[in-house]
């Protein structure tokens, strides 16, 4: 079968992490993709991912500065890994010159980016997948097939908490910029698409958002051996810097399935680091653990005894990982799993890749297409726009631009 020439459009820290999801795949001898191009304007960062790709995967990627040049490599698809700002300029003429695109989360930098990008995508015969990873933890997939059956009954309740941060500086500058992408926006979609996986549609939002740190501190800026992918970036970023972007929201949700969300996304929170996640139903509760770490599902059913071991897989019987997740995490029915953050990160970055070419291949629809895309960002906007304009805000009337108040400005800043 031909490979699928594929180009990476945006070299920086999240390029090189979809490279390291190529690496996984190659490893396990699935190798539907030809990496035959990596693309930015900036020829350095070009560059580090090519050494990289030559020294992973043992090919030599052309080296180009712009989309006109990549249309000479014969490019089929592109993984879109650019800063936000940037996704549905790219996107937008990708899926124009017929290209099936991978465009990484957030889908746009505002609801109206995305719009943009959906309109753009139904006119094309090209695909266009979401690279939301969140969803495919296997931890998060065995509590859907939890959910599916009804263990703990009907949902009533969520809870959503994730509190820390402090002062610090979270990965990169521009996460804390609101006309860049703010953390609240970079982060929440993660949390609201996931959300919407195990509980389905968010109808209302009703938040209060706030600014708390103003000033964050880069404590990696000038290291001389800095750690991570990241690292060789965040060291030439400077020591602090002023934030406009929100970093706290609290809200509540409601789902149509009629469940009710409580939701804090603190990246603000000073003393204990807190993390939860839990679903109360009409006949138990499920806590489950933090994305993409292994641990395992907390069962609390009505009259029984508490379940967290393999046991929770009683309950499910047909409950099966598809074939390569099976194959990267090392089961077709995993309760936990214990690997390395890096090496989970890049497993489940190659499930998004295998979603994308398995769908260009026909065989399936994608996963995360422009309308989930869409849903995801606006629900994280939705906390921001009913701080703005005081009230519960619908998705629906965000999805639909009618509320945008807060976004005003970005799409400003973007000429949109």
């Amino acid at each position: 079968m031909p490979k699928i020439r594929l180009a990476i459009i945006g070299c920086g820290g999240m390029g090189h992490r979809h490279m390291y999801g190529l690496v996984e795949l190659h490893q396990l001898g699935w190798e539907h993709f030809d990496l035959v191009g990596v693309c930015d304007p900036v020829k350095a960062n070009a560059e580090s991912l090519a050494r990289q790709v030559t020294e992973q995967l043992g090919i030599s990627p052309t080296i180009v500065n712009h989309l006109d040049d990549l249309a000479a490599l014969g490019v089929e698809a592109v993984d879109v890994t650019t800063t936000p700002r940037y996704h549905h300029t790219v996107a937008i003429e990708t899926l124009e010159r017929g290209w099936h695109t991978m465009v990484e989360k957030p889908m746009g930098l505002t609801v109206r980016a995305c719009n943009m990008i959906r309109r753009a995508s139904d006119a094309s015969d090209a695909i266009l997948s979401v690279a939301e990873n969140y969803r495919r933890d296997p931890i998060n997939r065995l509590a859907k097939a939890l959910l599916d059956v009804a263990v703990i009954g009907d949902p009533r309740l969520l809870i959503h908490h994730t509190i820390g941060g402090s002062d610090q500086m979270m990965i990169s500058v521009w996460r804390h910029l609101k006309n860049e992408s703010g953390i609240l926006l970079d982060v929440g979609v993660h949390f609201t698409d996931v959300m919407e996986y195990l509980l389905g549609d968010i109808e209302t939002v009703y938040a209060q958002t706030r600014l708390h740190e103003k000033t964050r501190k880069n404590p990696t800026a000038g290291a001389a051996n800095p750690a991570g992918v990241y690292g060789k970036w965040q060291t030439q970023m400077p020591a602090e810097f002023e934030a406009t972007a929100e970093d706290a929201a609290y809200a509540t949700l409601t789902f149509k399935n009629g469940a009710v969300g409580q939701y804090v996304e603190d990246h603000a929170g000073h003393g204990r680091v807190a993390w939860a996640r839990q679903i109360y139903g009409s006949n138990g509760s499920m806590t489950l653990p933090s994305d993409r770490g292994g641990g395992n599902i907390i069962l609390h059913l009505g009259g029984q005894e508490v379940i967290e071991d393999q046991k929770i897989l009683d309950l499910v019987p047909d409950f099966q990982l598809d074939d390569i997740t099976t194959k990267l995490f090392g089961g077709n029915r995993l309760w936990r799993y214990q690997f390395p953050f890096p090496e989970t990160d890049r497993k489940i970055i190659a499930v998004e890749y295998a979603d994308f070419a398995e769908a260009i291949l026909g065989q399936h629809q994608v996963e995360v297409n422009a309308e989930q895309g869409t849903r995801s960002v606006a629900a994280s906007y939705s906390m921001m726009e009913s701080q703005k304009i005081g009230r519960l805000v619908t998705l629906e009337e965000v999805i639909t631009e009618q509320v945008d108040s807060y976004q005003e400005e970005i799409n400003d800043s973007l000429g949109i």
